[in-house]
């Protein structure tokens, strides 16, 4: 036999017994989160044509992703991210819609991410699209909705920080950075090297109000005060105060959901998806090096299908959140139901019969045949990691 046959590729991994219905049981929690709501569920391929996710997408970059061909000579990707596939069903199947549409999905995406980030390259997503509401109370509705699924997940000690995507685009023009100086920043802000943010806007004359707000890039947090502040250093720069205006906004619609212990607001949020064009969010908890959930708004993305609709949604990263609840030692509960019959050869019959009543009952029941080389604690183990509610013994007459 070739051992190799028995391994699964870098990146990927099978998940199976005990964890992965645990897994289940987090994703239907996040799914009746988001039905709460009023969203609607979706499914689209798990690949499309190239072009979905190509450059001017703004999605990932094409050496991340997973592409092949079809018979006819068409480029295909597997998904790395799910939005531009809804946003690709919403304008084909509800171009003449101009009420809000609300989906709903859970996936894998895929991503050939370098082997030494230690990444799975298969992941399960599952998140929300807000398509046809570009109000602040549309960001607020998102925002509240992804800490009401953090929040069903068990978590109790999390952050969603939310920044804009204008605050850098804007900066970047302000000062007149070309593309190269933006993506070096970019990156430095990503790694959170905020020395190194210093150093290269060191080196640029600019006005002193600008330079201010730069240093806004290298702050942590941002209270109200704070962005008060910035607002009042951007009036000359109308993409930089729009974005702090609408932070603002957005505060104040978040008031009515009473989770503002849960909300921070930082401006350097930078994500890694170029399509983003307002408010951008992701969910940090203890326990997951990375953002278990990762949103923002789109208000351009539908265009490239030809529907013209202000949209934002997120996307909760399943298998970042399972590592971080188990980490925090976060229980997922697996109730017990069901039952076990345990009987002899000559029983078959009768405990064949048996299981049929329960299972026309609606109740799950699971033959098996006893042994001389297993114990009564063996057969309370199996039943106990299989969450079997009941053991049955058959006694008594053989079959005839």
């Amino acid at each position: 036999m070739n051992r190799r046959l028995l391994h699964t590729p870098e990146g990927v991994r099978d998940i199976y017994g005990e964890e992965c219905r645990k897994k289940q049981i987090l994703e239907e929690k996040l799914k009746q989160a988001i039905e709460c709501f009023g969203y609607q569920v979706i499914e689209t391929p798990t690949f499309e044509f190239f072009d979905i996710f190509g450059r001017e997408i703004g999605t990932t970059p094409s050496k991340c992703l997973y592409k092949f061909f079809d018979r006819e000579g068409n480029t295909l990707a597997l998904r790395p991210d799910i939005t531009p596939s809804v946003a690709r069903a919403a304008a084909m199947y509800f171009s003449e819609e101009d009420l809000p549409v609300r989906f709903y999905y859970k996936g894998s995406v895929f991503i050939n991410n370098s082997s030494y980030q230690g990444r799975l390259k298969e992941s399960t997503q599952l998140g929300a699209e807000l398509i046809g509401d570009n109000s602040v109370e549309a960001d607020a509705e998102m925002a509240a909705l992804a800490v009401e699924c953090l929040l069903a997940a068990g978590l109790k000690e999390f952050q969603l920080c939310v920044g804009h995507a204008d605050f850098f685009r804007g900066l970047m023009e302000a000062a007149g950075f070309n593309e190269e100086a933006a993506e070096e920043l970019r990156e430095l802000i990503a790694n959170k090297n905020y020395f190194g943010v210093e150093e290269i806007v060191s080196k640029f004359d600019m006005a002193q109000d600008l330079r201010e707000l730069f240093a806004m890039l290298c702050s942590a947090y941002c209270s109200m005060e704070e962005l008060g502040k910035a607002r009042a250093l951007s009036v000359n720069y109308p993409k930089i105060l729009s974005a702090i205006v609408r932070l603002e906004e957005l505060h104040k619609a978040l008031e009515p959901y009473g989770i503002g212990k849960y909300v921070s607001y930082e401006l350097d949020m930078i994500s890694d998806y170029q399509y983003y064009t307002g408010i951008v969010f992701a969910g940090y908890t203890f326990g997951s090096g990375e953002a278990v959930l990762k949103g923002g708004r789109y208000d351009k993305l539908l265009q490239y299908f030809g529907k013209q609709a202000a949209s934002i949604g997120f996307a909760v990263v399943a298998d970042q959140l399972m590592a971080a609840l188990s980490r925090q030692k976060i229980a997922i509960p697996v109730p017990c139901a069901g039952e076990l019959i345990l009987y002899s050869k000559e029983q078959y019959g009768q405990a064949a019969l048996l299981a049929m009543e329960l299972r026309k009952s609606g109740k799950a029941a699971e033959l098996l045949c006893k042994d001389g080389a297993h114990t009564t604690e063996e057969y309370e183990r199996y039943a106990k990691q299989k969450h079997f509610e009941k053991i049955t013994v058959l006694e008594g007459e053989k079959d005839e």
